[in-house]
């Protein structure tokens, strides 16, 4: 009884054709391809009706928990990429309905963040005027203690509206650092030995400079590193404008030693990865090479066994260079498509054979595969005309590079497998000329 019903829901939103799953067309969305037909019409209509309850479960849940947490706010990107789900999932159901559902859920969230959002500036202007109160003060313990408790009282709370962001920060942080610089520059009034700490940190940016072009790798790297520890202990109470431009000349030298150091280090990786791709790429070509042999040295079943380890193999072995890539792919693609297309021919001619009874002259049973190869490449011509003609309606909302990635592939798995279909006929008329001849 309940496959009863889900059948009729599949087909209320979804069709077949071609032996291919579609699910109908709906708001902007044209129709698409789902799957295809396993073992009866109707089992893969109800079975893809059950994706789509799974689908609705996983709608429902993704709700239930929304309406239970604090922070909705949290799972706006989750709503968002369930949204761009509906378009791609591979099932049959009211799509239309959970779109609307999600959309509602996605504005809601957005309503609570506006709401939250007017509450967090409420109170970090509350704060600014605060900080702005003490920034003047010279008590300076009482107001750093002070000031401290509303930085972390201000990190704390959550965002506000983007366009005023920039503005607040900037009022509040322009408030502390008044604060904290009028208290740095008393402080370094009181003191009065700046050339010692001055002249250490020249000295290392000295010793620095003298190592930056240094090609003793290891020892020179070691020395910078003790430099830099050394300048960590220095400490005293420099100006910030002149600890930046003394820290920024220590670090040149450093800079440019390490980044000579990078750029050796990745030259040696890049003479290790040409190497470990060019040993995948002899992989990659033994194998399409027998890939290509299969047909000539093997029976039809022990071809497709071993063509599917083959592919298996292909699997296992790592990345070849970019650029010859797609070539050694589709090489070895093609060579087993020329065996997955022949094991499909010969089992179509037996089943043929076997229902009428009859057996094949060397010329009939020549005729009989070129006629059958021939209707193969129209039905695959029509399924490729589908194809082309929905990603021609396609629209180029960014919500849609799934789908039309999908559908590119399949257009490209249908252009070769004609082509493979074209060569096998190919190759039957050439048998077929010279046993006429």
């Amino acid at each position: 009884m309940e496959n009863n019903n889900l059948l009729e829901e599949a087909r209320k939103y979804g069709f077949i054709q071609d032996q291919q799953v579609w699910l109908k067309p709906f708001m902007n969305y044209p129709a698409r391809q789902v799957g295809e037909v396993k073992e009866s019409e109707d089992d893969s209509l109800v079975y893809f009706a059950k994706r789509f309850e799974m689908f609705q479960g996983k709608v429902n849940s993704l709700l239930e928990r929304i309406a239970t947490s604090e922070n909705k706010g949290s799972f706006l990107m989750k709503v968002l990429h369930m949204k761009e789900q509906v378009g791609n999932y591979d099932a049959l159901g009211d799509f239309e309905q959970i779109y609307h559902t999600l959309t509602q859920a996605e504005e809601d969230i957005n309503e609570t963040i506006k709401q939250n959002r007017e509450k967090n500036l409420s109170t970090k202007i509350a704060l600014i005027q605060e900080a702005e109160a003490h920034s003047n003060s010279i008590e300076w313990k009482e107001a750093t203690e002070k000031l401290k408790d509303l930085r972390s009282t201000w990190i704390k709370t959550g965002p506000v509206e983007k366009e005023l962001t920039d503005e607040i920060e900037e009022r509040f942080r322009t408030a502390i650092d008044k604060f904290f610089e009028r208290k740095k520059d008393y402080f370094e009034d009181k003191k009065r030995m700046l050339n010692r700490t001055y002249e250490r940190y020249r000295d290392l940016i000295r010793q620095s400079v003298a190592l930056q072009n240094s090609d003793d790798w290891e020892v020179t790297t070691a020395k910078l590193k003790q430099l830099q520890n050394q300048w960590k202990e220095v400490g005293g109470n420099l100006p910030r404008k002149t600890t930046t431009n003394l820290w920024t000349e220590f670090r040149k030298a450093h800079n440019h030693f390490f980044d000579r150091l990078k750029q050796k280090i990745n030259n040696e990786k890049n003479e290790s990865r040409e190497k470990y791709y060019e040993v995948n790429f002899e992989r990659k070509k033994e194998l399409a090479i027998e890939a290509e042999k299969l047909l000539q040295q093997n029976s039809l079943n022990d071809a497709v066994r071993r063509a599917k380890e083959l592919q298996a193999e292909w699997k296992k072995v790592g990345p070849v260079d970019p650029k010859v890539s797609d070539m050694i792919w589709e090489r070895f693609i093609k060579a087993c498509d020329r065996v997955f297309e022949m094991s499909s021919l010969e089992h179509y001619i037996r089943k043929r054979q076997q229902a009428s009874n009859d057996s094949f002259t060397e010329i009939d049973g020549l005729q009989a595969r070129i006629n059958a190869l021939t209707d193969f490449i129209k039905s695959d011509k029509n399924e490729l005309s589908v194809l082309e003609d929905n990603l021609g309606k396609l629209s180029d909302a960014p919500g849609n590079d799934s789908f039309r990635n999908m559908l590119k592939g399949k257009i490209r798995n249908f252009n070769r497998k004609i082509n493979t279909k074209q060569e096998l006929i190919a190759m039957f008329q050439g048998q077929l000329s010279a046993i006429s001849k």
